[in-house]
């Protein structure tokens, strides 16, 4: 083929993905044919994850339609569904107020440059201005696959070594999350409650070691009978596993939907379990590089935690890379927990109660 003829088809080769509106934000569109996933931009988030055909609920937190939904002022919350936090997660230090640094970090606010783009994948960089880092994402959905390979990169452009905080801040939201009736499993050992000072709507007790999924007589995994609390726990992934999974299964609507990463990427995971009176219930499976939604400094004066550091180092004017998969998919209505979840030959496995669920996949950890 002439070369002429090349530079003629590649515009068609390189088709974009759908640009979509969601309640109110701007986002992008991927769509293989099995599954539906939005993107918002700016900021990256995952504000909708869903199948194609059967049971199509996002089960993503999304604020602004459950606030629009329940006749209040409309808002746009680009913090929703799985949004990133680098390089910051949860508050600010009162030094980084004054300097006007956000919380969650510069990523979730600021316009992602589009690099390249398929109808099926999208290639992201963004440069952070006040971290001085400059971000890469690349998300892939293969053809016919209900599994999401998600690619990222950070690098300093600084001289200097410094702590680095990440996290993949994925929220399950009402109505897919529900009392009594949501299951969340995880490949995590020992846990801590976030130590806090003010109890408010805590029911947990502050600073209290346990081993997931038991605090007391609590099974952690299950949504609680009732509304009016929040809660916060940190846990560690299992150290005798390379490769380590999170997943939220609606034992009602008989979805699920999770992610399989490896432990040197995110060797912690927050759970953020916020049940308001309102109804607009959340369950944030946060996994990353530190236990909290803590300032840095924090996070540095308690490491370590159960032997492991509670934050990543960042070297000077280097990179750090991390890779994940998401998944989703229906599930018979008799399973009702994970067990565990494998990356083998070419298939996604999602075992529980003695039944397993596989989904094909080409992507790799």
């Amino acid at each position: 083929m002439g070369v002429s003829r090349l530079l003629f088809l590649l515009p068609a080769l390189l088709v974009a993905q759908t640009a979509v509106q969601h309640e109110g934000l701007s986002g992008l569109e991927l769509d293989n044919g099995r599954v539906r996933l939005v993107v918002l931009n700016p900021g990256g988030a995952f504000a909708s994850f869903s199948l194609k055909s059967g049971n199509r609920m996002n089960p993503f937190w999304d604020p602004s339609r459950m606030s629009r939904e329940a006749g209040g002022r409309p808002r746009t919350n680009i913090s929703t569904g799985h949004f990133l936090c680098v390089d910051g997660f949860g508050p600010v230090s009162a030094d980084e107020q004054k300097a006007s640094f956000p919380g969650h970090g510069e990523a979730t606010r600021l316009p992602w440059e589009v690099l390249s783009s398929t109808p099926r994948s999208v290639s992201f960089r963004v440069t952070l201005p006040k971290v001085m880092e400059v971000l890469k994402r690349d998300i892939t959905l293969a053809p016919g696959e209900q599994v999401v390979l998600v690619e990222s990169e950070i690098e300093s452009q600084l001289d200097f070594d410094r702590p680095l905080l990440w996290a993949e801040h994925a929220t399950a939201g009402a109505p897919f999350l529900a009392l009594g009736k949501t299951v969340v499993d995880a490949s995590s050992t020992q846990c801590q409650t976030k130590p806090y000072a003010q109890k408010g709507m805590r029911t947990f007790a502050s600073g209290e070691n346990f081993t997931w999924p038991k605090l007391g007589s609590l099974d952690l995994r299950q949504t609680p009978a009732k509304a009016g609390e929040l809660n916060h726990i940190g846990c560690l992934m299992d150290p005798t596993r390379e490769y380590q999974y999170v997943t939220v299964l609606s034992t009602d609507q008989r979805l699920l939907y999770g992610y399989l990463f490896r432990r040197a990427d995110y060797p912690w995971i927050q759970h953020w379990m916020n049940y308001p009176a309102n109804g607009q219930y959340s369950w944030g499976i946060e996994f990353g590089m530190q236990p909290y939604d803590m300032t840095k400094r924090e996070l540095v004066a308690m490491s370590p935690l159960f032997g492991q550091p509670t934050f990543r180092w960042l070297g000077a004017r280097a990179k750090l890379a991390t890779r994940y998969l998401m998944f989703i998919t229906e599930v018979p209505a008799s399973f009702h927990r994970v067990d565990d979840v494998q990356l083998q030959d070419g298939k996604l496995t999602i075992q529980g109660g003695g039944q397993r669920v596989e989904l094909r996949t080409a992507a790799k950890l």
